[in-house]
C-alpha cells in the first residue's frame, strides 16, 4: 500500500512538472502602435497576431495595443530598449527620430521614392543591410520587417498650389520633422508646429493656411470643411515596420523566427491592400468636397528642382555617402 501511494505521488508530481513546463513555454508578446482600430495598421497587427498564434500552435501569443495605449512612438521605442515591450508596428520614418537612428532620415526625403514597391525594394536591398545593422547596434531596436504601405503625404491649403512660387509666405502646419521643416523653408513657406488636435480650428480661423498630411487624414478628419484645395504631391512616403526587442528575438528558435517573419509579410500585404482601398475612398470624397490639383497641373518637376541640394550636407554624415544615388538607381 505504501509503495502504491509513493508511486501515485511520483506520478502526480511528474504530471505537475510537465504541466508547468508546458505553461512556461507559452510566450506572450506585447505589440503596440499609434493607429485607431479602423486603421489598416491595426488590422494588419491583428492579422500578424492571428498568424503567429496559428503558426506556433499557441506557444506565442501576441497582444495588440492600438491607439497609443502604450504611449507615443518614441515612448514605445524606449520601452523596447528597456525590454518592457517586445514589438511596435509603425512607420520606418520614425526610426530617424531617435538617437542612433539618424540614417533613417533618408526614408523621408521628398520625391526620393517612386512608389511603395520602390521604397520597400530599396530598404530590403543588400546595400541597406549595413544601415539596419548599425541602427540596431546604436538604438537597441531590431527591425524584423518593413511591410505595409501607408498613404503618402500631400498638401491641403486655402489657396491653390501649382508651382514652387505658390509656396511663398504660406503658413503651413507641418510635422515636427527636420526634413519637412527644411523642405518648406526652402520653398519659401512658413512652417508652424500645431498639435493635430488643434489643427481643424487653426485652419478654420486662419492661424495657418495649409497642412501636409495625406488624403486619408484630410477625408477622415473633414479638413475639406476648412480647406478648399488638395494638392496630390505624394512627396513623402513611409512603410509600416515591425520593430522588436533584439534580446527577445534572439531568444526565439530559428523556426519561430521564421514564423514571425512570414506572419509580418502576410500582415504587411493586408495593410497594403487596405491602404489602397482607403485611398480610393478618400479621393472620391475629396473630389466631391474640394478642388484636387494633380500633375501635370501640379508642377512636381519644378518643385523637385527647387529642392535639389537641400540635403547634401547629410550625405556621408547622417547616412553613408552614396546611399541616395543607390536608391535612385533602383
Amino acid at each position: 500500500m505504501k509503495k502504491t501511494l509513493i508511486l501515485l505521488l511520483c506520478l502526480v508530481t511528474a504530471a505537475g512538472l510537465v504541466f508547468a513546463t508546458g505553461e512556461s513555454e507559452v510566450k506572450t508578446v506585447k505589440l503596440g502602435h499609434i493607429r485607431d482600430e479602423a486603421h489598416p495598421t491595426h488590422k494588419g497587427a491583428l492579422k500578424f497576431a492571428e498568424l503567429v498564434e496559428q503558426g506556433t500552435g499557441g506557444r506565442i501569443k501576441v497582444e495588440v495595443f492600438p491607439n497609443s495605449q502604450l504611449g507615443g512612438i518614441q515612448e514605445m521605442f524606449a520601452q523596447i530598449q528597456t525590454g518592457d515591450l517586445e514589438m511596435v508596428y509603425g512607420g520606418i520614418n520614425t526610426l530617424g527620430f531617435i538617437d542612433g537612428g539618424d540614417a533613417f532620415e533618408i526614408t523621408a526625403i521628398p520625391f526620393l521614392y517612386r512608389d511603395y514597391d520602390h521604397m520597400r525594394n530599396a530598404l530590403k536591398a543588400d546595400f541597406f543591410k549595413p544601415v539596419f545593422d548599425e541602427a540596431e547596434r546604436n538604438t537597441g531596436i531590431k527591425v524584423l520587417n518593413v511591410a505595409g504601405d501607408t498613404a503618402p503625404r500631400g498638401l491641403s491649403a486655402s489657396r491653390p498650389i501649382r508651382k514652387p512660387e505658390d509656396f511663398r509666405g504660406l503658413k503651413i502646419r507641418t510635422a515636427a520633422s527636420e526634413v519637412v521643416l527644411r523642405v518648406m523653408k526652402k520653398l519659401g513657406a512658413l512652417p508652424q508646429q500645431i498639435a493635430f488636435a488643434e489643427l481643424y480650428v487653426a485652419l478654420r480661423t486662419g492661424v495657418v493656411d495649409a497642412q501636409e498630411n495625406g488624403a486619408i487624414v484630410v477625408a477622415n478628419n473633414k479638413l475639406y470643411e476648412v480647406q478648399d484645395y488638395y494638392m496630390k504631391t505624394d512627396y513623402i512616403r513611409d512603410v509600416e515596420t515591425f520593430y522588436m526587442n533584439p534580446e527577445f528575438w534572439n531568444g526565439l528558435s530559428a523556426e519561430d523566427q521564421q514564423i514571425l517573419y512570414d506572419a509580418s509579410e502576410e500582415a504587411g500585404a493586408l495593410v497594403t491592400e487596405l491602404t489602397g482601398q482607403q485611398l480610393q475612398e478618400a479621393y472620391a470624397v475629396l473630389d466631391r468636397q474640394m478642388t484636387v490639383i494633380r500633375p501635370p497641373e501640379l508642377d512636381l518637376e519644378a518643385i523637385r528642382r527647387t529642392l535639389e541640394g537641400t540635403f547634401t550636407d547629410w550625405e556621408g554624415d547622417k547616412w553613408p555617402a552614396g546611399l541616395l544615388a543607390k536608391i535612385r538607381g533602383l
